[in-house]
């Protein structure tokens, strides 16, 4: 693991455990007047969450995203492309997923090389070509190789614990009552569990949109396929606008594995646009454009 990899990790288990121990400190003069203990609490889970994150992300990222592990049988065609575009990388063979869904998407996650995930929408065969399929594929497989996915599922898994624990604490505000409850410390609470999770979000936001133009480069090197991966992210981006709202709630991603998407599954909603996890689709498709006029590549 290179070390850029591991000053990231440092830096989102330290952002973790700050996170937490405000909403302790505050939520501790709400509710007890006194910090202490809750703040102590909130460490002992910071520490809790940093292990867990880290080995197993993965589980937790296809649980957030209604993924199901499948086998060969199950998807032929899927794993002949996963597997075609893994031997290119020089890297073992994934485990493959399916997220039932209409919108045609992808991920991946896992720790590493080693021991990762690439994952689909049950529509995603049916809505690009076969080219386009592996472009989009050696895109995840850019992510696995810059051990992107081991950043990213445990920033989406952070996010939504600690959106999590803001639910928890905002619903015991309104009808678990505080001994300070009339002291004015609800204020500080409230826009403690309403801007902690925004910045759990922003921290997402600063680590994903670099990593989508690394991911795509390296894709439509590994494929010699700009072309393919730049018609693939239009057809998924239009098709994002066009179901989003419309998807069962019951059945549809966590927001928080927003930013392990290929394309942002929730873009029909303008505040999911304002913080966006992914370059936009325009800058994407220049960028992809000038790849392949370094490659020598004709993209229409």
């Amino acid at each position: 693991m290179g070390s850029s990899v591991y000053v990231k990790m440092a830096a989102l288990f330290f952002l973790l455990t700050g996170m937490l121990l405000v909403i302790g400190y505050i939520a501790g003069w709400y509710f007890f007047g006194d910090p202490i203990p809750l703040m102590g609490l909130c460490l002992v889970l910071a520490a809790a969450f940093n292990f867990v994150f880290y080995y197993y992300s993965d589980s937790l990222v296809l649980r957030m995203s209604k993924a199901k592990l499948i086998q060969e049988s199950d998807n032929p065609s899927l794993f002949r492309v996963v597997r075609s575009v893994a031997q290119k990388a020089s890297i073992p063979m994934p485990r493959v997923g399916i997220v039932n869904s209409p919108q045609p998407n992808a991920f991946a996650t896992g720790r590493g090389p080693n021991k990762a995930v690439v994952c689909a929408t049950s529509s995603i065969l049916q809505a690009l070509t076969p080219s386009e399929l592996e472009a989009v594929i050696g895109h995840e497989i850019g992510h696995v190789v810059h051990r992107d996915v081991l950043i990213s599922s445990v920033a989406a898994t952070m996010a939504g614990a600690i959106s999590f624990i803001g639910n928890i604490a905002l619903f015991s505000m309104w009808f678990g009552g505080g001994r300070n409850r009339n002291s004015g410390s609800a204020l500080p609470l409230l826009a403690a569990v309403i801007l902690v999770p925004l910045g759990a979000t922003f921290v997402q936001l600063g680590i994903g949109r670099n990593d989508e133009y690394n991911a795509d480069e390296y894709g439509a090197r590994l494929t010699r396929n700009p072309a393919g991966l730049i018609s693939a992210l239009q057809k998924i981006s239009a098709s994002a606008k066009v179901r989003q709202g419309g998807q069962n709630r019951s059945s549809a991603p966590s927001p928080a594995t927003s930013s392990l998407w290929i394309v942002n599954p929730f873009k029909g909603s303008s505040m999911m646009e304002l913080f966006s996890t992914h370059p936009s689709l325009s800058h994407r498709v220049e960028r992809l454009k000038k790849v392949a006029r370094e490659m020598n590549v004709y993209v229409p």
